[in-house]
């Protein structure tokens, strides 16, 4: 009996004898990160040469690359950025708008025009064989266009028949003012105002003289500037009486009808005939003219 329990305590009394070790087995230290992970220099020396024995020179993006990170795999070489040049502006922006500066034209160079000698000497025969009575005068050169090459003073457009005041104006005027005055005005204040007797003046308001049309401070030369026009202001009679040149489109009267009819006969001699009709300039006389237009164009209203 006792030799059993001895058996069975000698386990236990071993066991406890034996205990533990002070100090029990360490893990191993692993080898820090800057001992495995070897710098990019070693790295790119360790890599295989290619079969010349040089190692390839990196691209500067390629070396900045392996730096920044060296775990990174180098990749296709960079291109440089094109170089961005500035769109070239349009003409003239960025300046300050300067107009150029326009050639003022010159005004044109009014000159008087010559007068055809034979046309002139041929005139001259028909207004003394219709009876008016004039007198040649001195070429008239007043500056600006304004004159006559070969001007005449009108005092008789028919016999019996004064122009008051009398007028200088070309020989042209002269003559058309004669024939018109014969045969559309004489007939028509024989049937019109036979009453009152022969005609004896024709009143006239403006023959030469330098200036506009119009009166006007700007614009072209009038024809009475070239001695081609006359202004008719009215017709005075034997008796005395006188038909004035006043607006007569609605003038029922003889005296209407008869200056309705020396205004539209007008145009068969002159090429521009202006009456009270046309504008105010003209609601106290009749203009007449001869000036030169192209195709034989004349101007009547």
């Amino acid at each position: 009996m006792p030799l059993r329990f001895l058996a069975s305590l000698l386990p236990i009394i071993l066991l406890l004898g034996a205990g533990l070790p002070a100090e029990g087995p360490l893990p191993e230290k692993k080898p820090e990160a800057s001992e495995t992970v070897k710098p990019a220099e070693e790295k790119t020396k360790e890599q295989t040469l290619p079969s010349g024995g040089e190692a390839p020179v990196p691209t500067p993006s390629q070396a900045e690359t392996s730096v920044a990170n060296p775990e990174a795999k180098p990749g296709p070489e960079a291109k440089p950025e094109a170089e961005v040049k500035p769109e070239p502006k349009p003409e003239g922006e960025g300046k300050p708008d300067v107009k150029p500066e326009t050639e003022a034209k010159p005004e044109p160079v009014l000159t008087i025009k010559p007068e055809d000698g034979k046309e002139y000497i041929a005139c001259l025969a028909d207004l003394k064989a219709i009876g008016a009575i004039f007198k040649e005068e001195t070429r008239i050169d007043d500056g600006n266009g304004c004159g006559i090459d070969k001007p005449l003073t009108l005092s008789t457009v028919l016999p019996g028949i004064a122009l008051k005041p009398e007028g200088k104006m070309r020989c042209e005027t002269a003559l058309e003012l004669a024939r018109w005055t014969k045969d559309a005005v004489l007939p028509a204040a024989k049937v019109a105002l036979e009453s009152e007797g022969d005609l004896t003046t024709i009143n006239q308001a403006s023959s030469y003289i330098c200036r506009l049309r119009n009166n006007a401070k700007t614009g072209k030369i009038s024809e009475h500037a070239r001695g081609n026009a006359i202004d008719i202001a009215s017709f005075t009679f034997k008796n005395g009486k006188s038909i004035e040149i006043q607006p007569r489109d609605e003038d029922s009267t003889l005296a209407g009808a008869f200056q309705r009819a020396v205004t539209a006969t007008g145009c068969l001699y002159f090429e521009t005939v202006l009456d009270p009709g046309s504008d105010e300039a003209h609601e106290h006389h009749l203009h007449f003219d001869v000036i030169e237009r192209k195709g034989g164009y004349r101007y009547c209203r």
